[in-house]
């Protein structure tokens, strides 16, 4: 579906700090959930698979819509990744490389698969290459019937962040969700203004960088959300329907 840039992007939460699964993720997770933030993710590293699985049941239990984002960037550890995270019983599967090489393991899997577009290097994941090749992987991508949309490191590339994600927005029919270095009311209001249909914030609120004053998560969590809110309010009040399913 083509972007609906009068709607407020939803903001997805990641317990992360510096790309990994942060140490004390079930605290921030709790803290996620006081704030009133349904849209919560964690990473493929950082912390073990069984500390995952909880995390994901507390989650689900809460009434979140979950997120797992592969950053390993191996072949085979990405299909074991995709492959845990369906194990866990989470509602996406962001990042990852190897688009094609993931059809087989999400065969028949009611799950939304958002793979990073571009040329993604390292961990901390960072995008390489000029924005016409990352926007004609997007549409690549967006060519492969288990891709029910991108994630877009708009943040993580040498170009403006905010004029990647429009074009991306404008060239594909599927949904997009920004990720990485999103670290001000700026970026989030440029995000929005792209067409994007959510963004993710980890370290950023970790490092309060949304409220001046207030440097606890929570406070934190409800200035990004204060900063949805108004878009929403801008955008004739209505925010980005639904889970992000494509």
């Amino acid at each position: 579906m083509p972007p609906d840039r009068h709607a407020a992007p939803h903001f997805i939460f990641m317990l992360t700090r510096d790309d990994r699964t942060a140490s004390n993720a079930e605290a921030l997770a709790e803290d996620a959930l006081s704030a009133g933030v349904r849209h919560i993710g964690f990473k493929d590293v950082g912390l073990p698979w069984s500390r995952l699985g909880a995390l994901a049941r507390r989650l689900r239990d809460a009434g979140a819509e979950t997120y797992l984002e592969v950053v390993s960037l191996d072949a085979e550890r990405e299909r074991d990744s995709i492959a845990a995270g369906l194990e866990l019983g989470v509602g996406a599967l962001l990042g990852g490389v190897h688009a094609e090489a993931a059809a087989d393991v999400l065969s028949g899997a009611a799950i939304a698969y958002f793979p990073f577009a571009g040329d993604i290097r390292g961990h901390p994941s960072v995008l390489a290459g000029a924005a016409p090749a990352t926007v004609a992987d997007a549409r690549r991508l967006c060519g492969l019937s288990h891709v029910a949309g991108i994630d877009l490191l708009a943040y993580r590339g040498a170009g403006d962040g905010g004029d990647l994600a429009a074009e991306v927005c404008k060239a594909i029919g599927k949904p997009v969700i920004v990720a990485g270095s999103i670290d001000s009311p700026k970026r989030i209001r440029a995000v929005a203004a792209a067409g994007a249909r959510a963004f993710t914030i980890g370290t950023a609120v970790l490092e309060g960088r949304f409220h001046p004053d207030r440097t606890s998560p929570v406070a934190q969590l409800r200035a990004v959300a204060d900063i949805v809110s108004a878009l929403a309010d801008q955008g004739d009040g209505r925010r980005a329907a639904g889970p992000i399913d494509g």
